[in-house]
């Protein structure tokens, strides 16, 4: 008898350490590795897919474009025959097909461009005419990309970007949107705040995750070292992880990555085509210790590098000093902490 029950619980003992150790390595294998998926003007195919399987990427965000004439005009034009077609509903739909195909999960994004290339995040109406019309615009434009993302199954829906002053001074208008939203789509929903912005943003708890476009300065360093960057995130990190905390969210990067470029993490977020110098082992080490530093936090979900365009081999490549890092040394940062998520520091 006392055999008999030695060996029951000995075969229990083994039961429940095999499936803690599967629970362990799905926790550890559900981080978001994920890239910006650029709209383009071509429909693309397997072979535009390939290059994000080989990075051991699992998920990629589709970003529809809107467009506004000016930050206070009402109107977002979206949807439209005059756009490329990556920037369309149809052609969002084309590219979710075949990213699925690879088993790549989705956030649907959709963005809004401002002519001139004016900042979104000061959008801001004169009256309160032109706000109601811009809430009616705005809902259409995204409501088209709900109806999207149920019918395509998307797990992740981003319901804006970087849209701190629209945010601040209509905040019933946002808070019923996303009432609105839930009542249609069971998918996780997010919004993406500028790095500077989030503290601010009113609705968190009414939303699946904390998005930040993570452009957090790290370094004053024309070359950053990694120590050097590891040792700027701690001024960011404290604060991160109490935030995650306080409103009960994980935090997913909805925007990251570094261009390079000489001081690459001392404004991250600065896309001046005017900046002439090229920099791969800056890129490299902002980009590392990222890594180090969050993708292994408990509280940190993961995040969708900026950015990554359909034609690989036709972009990046050692002379660039955008943010891409396709073609380029960091590249294969990405294909290891994608690949292997070895965090040891």
């Amino acid at each position: 008898m006392k055999l008999n029950i030695l060996r029951h619980n000995f075969f229990h003992f083994i039961s429940f350490l095999s499936l803690t150790l599967i629970v362990s390595c799905q926790t550890q294998e559900s981080k978001i590795n994920g890239v910006s998926f650029v709209a383009g003007p071509n429909k693309v195919d397997s072979t535009h897919v390939a290059p994000l399987v080989e990075l051991n990427a699992n998920a990629a965000s589709v970003m529809p474009f809107g467009f506004m004439r000016k930050i206070d005009t009402p109107e977002i034009i979206h949807d439209t025959d005059r756009q490329w077609y990556g920037e369309t509903k149809a052609g969002s739909k084309q590219y979710i097909i075949e990213l699925q195909k690879k088993d790549i999960q989705i956030m649907i994004k959709p963005q809004i461009w401002v002519w001139n290339g004016e900042f979104t995040g000061t959008i801001k109406m004169n009256s309160e005419e032109d706000w109601q019309a811009l809430e009616k615009s705005y809902t259409s434009f995204i409501m088209t990309y709900v109806d999207l993302a149920i019918e395509m199954k998307a797990e992740i829906f981003c319901i804006g970007t970087e849209l701190e002053l629209f945010i601040k001074n209509r905040p019933k208008y946002w808070s019923n949107l996303i009432k609105d939203i839930r009542k249609k789509y069971n998918g996780k929903l997010t919004y993406a705040a500028n790095w500077d912005e989030f503290w601010r943003t009113s609705f968190w708890t009414e939303l699946d995750y904390i998005g930040i476009d993570a452009y957090f300065p790290v370094s004053e360093m024309q070359t950053p070292t990694v120590e050097d960057c590891l040792n700027g995130w701690q001024k960011h990190l404290n604060g991160l992880t109490e935030f995650s905390k306080e409103k009960k969210r994980k935090i997913l990067f909805t925007e990251f990555g570094y261009r390079s470029v000489d001081y690459t993490g001392k404004k991250p977020w600065n896309y001046d085509y005017k900046m002439t110098s090229v920099n791969m082992q800056g890129q490299v080490n902002a980009t590392q210790a990222l890594f180090k530093t969050v993708w292994d936090k408990e509280w940190f979900a993961g995040g969708y590098l900026w950015k990554w365009f359909t034609e690989h081999k036709k972009v990046g490549g050692l002379k660039d000093n955008q943010f891409t890092p396709q073609n380029k040394p960091v590249e294969k940062v990405f294909k290891f902490y994608y690949g292997e998520q070895n965090f040891d520091k």
